[in-house]
């Protein structure tokens, strides 16, 4: 075989791989600074690029996404001279890649010495209750500073938390002590709204109690009145009933007579018989009329009507 072709072959090949290696993707959520000849060329966004082999390079690879970075405890000073530790975590995200890869050196370090001295003078005009009860406006101070800062960095901070404020041990005793005393007087509270709600409770239940106990004694009494009256009722209807049927028995009897034709020897005997009734009795007095003496011609008549 021809050495020349075999050459030519090679070279063919390198050219290739030369330029199969030049070509880039950069993928989403990415990009690649470019530098010519060692100064800044372009930024390359998502797509597919061809780089120039021996002229062109990547200086720095770019992630757009919004990154967290959590920094270690800084040691603070509040304002009535009480030594903390406080730790941030940060989120940011890169704008511009071009002045995030040429505008500091090493960004990240940036960031958090940045957001130390920051959180020291913030700190240092606060007193211990208002930094640990003010955490949002912390917070809020230290992410407007750090995003100013950082913009000439092509850094935006989204956020600032504060993740643990641990003060000196002696404070910690202190307020744990004086969490136990609120939770204790919490406690007591709570415990005597309990018993006064349950004095309440036996209270209304007593009243209730007396409530109906006297409804029931009304209920009682209405009926015990209602049983009298309709027993009295019932014997004054029995009563009436009575007379009424002595009375028909009675006008019956005149009737019969009537319609008998009874002559004046019965009539006697009936007066005599209302006689007897009228002298029934211990305390009635009988007055003797003065035609007594007709009386044995009275009994006559009977007798004879008797017979008849």
């Amino acid at each position: 075989m021809n050495p020349l072709i075999i050459i030519l072959g090679l070279i063919f090949i390198a050219l290739l791989a030369l330029i199969f290696t030049n070509i880039k993707v950069v993928p989403q959520s990415k990009a690649y600074v470019i530098e010519r000849l060692g100064t800044y060329h372009s930024t390359w966004q998502t797509g597919l690029h061809l780089k120039i082999p021996f002229v062109d390079r990547i200086a720095k690879k770019v992630s757009l996404k919004e990154q967290v970075v959590d920094f270690r405890p800084q040691p603070v000073i509040t304002k009535d001279n009480v030594t903390m530790q406080i730790d941030t975590v940060v989120f940011f995200q890169i704008t511009d890649p071009k002045l995030y890869c040429y505008g500091v050196e090493s960004p990240l370090s940036a960031i958090e010495n940045l957001s130390a001295t920051t959180l020291r003078n913030i700190i240092g005009e606060l007193e211990l209750d208002s930094t640990l009860t003010s955490r949002d406006t912390i917070n809020a101070k230290i992410r407007v500073i750090l995003d100013e800062a950082t913009d000439p960095w092509g850094i935006k901070v989204n956020r600032v938390e504060l993740k643990n404020i641990i003060p000196p041990r002696e404070i910690q005793d202190a307020m744990e002590k004086q969490m136990k005393a609120e939770r204790e007087r919490r406690e007591a509270i709570l415990r005597a709204e309990g018993e006064k709600q349950s004095r309440i409770l036996v209270a209304e239940g007593h009243k209730e109690s007396k409530i109906l106990e006297a409804e029931a004694e009304k209920q009682s009494a209405i009926l015990r009145a209602e049983a009298v009256k309709e027993s009295k009722i019932r014997e004054a209807e029995g009563e009436a009933e009575a007379i009424a049927k002595v009375q028909s028995a009675q006008a019956e009897a005149i009737k019969m007579l009537n319609e008998a034709n009874a002559g004046d020897a019965v009539l006697r005997i009936k007066a005599l018989e209302a006689f007897a009734k009228a002298a029934d009795g211990q305390a009635t007095k009988i007055i003797i009329p003065s035609e007594i003496q007709g009386m044995a011609g009275l009994a006559e008549g009977i007798v004879e009507s008797v017979k008849n």
